[in-house]
């Protein structure tokens, strides 16, 4: 028997999550009622990361994969489409929450082909009310798929992400309505931005993915854009690089704050790492 292959030795109890932010709300969510495995190491791009073949056979003998989607892990793509051929029950995660999509005035140049106006925002996770939609979703299909009953801690998790959410409300209503407007590595807050009415401006990689390239005229459009809607911080980030994030603070007189947005503290919790979130982004632009 192939590793690759489905076999009747399927841990039904296991669940294999893509990332490491969503897989913290999943292990929460699910206890020790079956194995929780997550592919993408904490702090690796989730935008470019590939599976090994261990990891491919972790995800083909899983009861349950739970994925972000939308294009998110770009790298599994092809190893969870034939999963899904062979049988292997996949969870989209962003099947259950109102998906953004990318807009005019966020900062990204309509005419470039490279980038993506209306393209489908993956980065949900920074709004605590879509999560808790994943959560309500997700607790039916782990008893429909493997027959473990989470309505428990699903009710506790989702009123801590009310709580969650009503706690980043209060610390954002100290930074003045002028104040609220984000340069950040690539477009990854929107969802944020949404949730708590921030402006977009733009973002040092127009792009959803890190992996997009940036050109000189996307550089040069950025600092036009900064000069026109004056900030107070440039939010850096992993995947961004340095380099073209000095010269755009270089250029703009604009201090760079380093931002986490797609790896988890080392509590390994999700609402550590929202709170850390908020508050970099509240002390940056009071």
């Amino acid at each position: 028997m192939m590793s690759g292959c489905r076999n009747d030795n399927t841990e039904s109890k296991s669940v294999v999550v893509t990332h490491s932010i969503l897989g913290s709300v999943v292990k929460e969510l699910v206890g020790d009622e079956a194995t929780v495995t997550v592919l993408i190491p904490n702090g690796s791009d989730l935008h470019d990361w590939e599976p090994s073949a261990r990891d491919i056979e972790k995800v083909n003998q899983a009861g349950l994969v739970v994925r972000n989607g939308l294009n998110l892990e770009q790298g599994l793509e092809a190893t969870l489409a034939s999963a899904e051929n062979q049988g292997v029950k996949l969870f989209t995660a962003t099947d259950y929450i109102t998906v953004r999509h990318v807009g005019l005035g966020e900062g990204i140049p309509g005419d470039d082909p490279d980038q993506q106006i209306g393209a489908a925002d993956p980065h949900f996770w920074v709004d605590p009310v879509a999560m808790k939609s994943v959560v309500t979703a997700l607790a039916a299909e782990l008893k429909a798929t493997i027959g473990i009953n989470v309505d428990v801690r699903a009710a506790d998790l989702e009123t801590r992400l009310d709580s969650l959410n009503s706690e980043i409300t209060a610390l954002v209503a100290g930074v003045a309505p002028d104040d609220r407007k984000l340069v950040t590595g690539h477009e990854s807050m929107g969802y944020f931005a949404d949730r708590y009415s921030f402006q977009l401006v733009g973002a040092v990689i127009p792009n959803l993915s890190t992996q997009a390239e940036v050109s000189a005229a996307d550089i040069a459009a950025l600092i036009k854009l900064i000069k026109a809607n004056p900030v107070k911080a440039i939010f850096a980030e992993s995947g961004t690089s340095a380099a073209v994030v000095q010269t755009v603070s270089d250029a703009t007189g604009v201090q760079i704050v380093e931002l986490t947005t797609h790896r988890l503290a080392a509590d390994g919790s999700y609402f550590t790492f929202m709170s850390n979130l908020a508050v970099t982004i509240a002390d940056a632009l009071k």
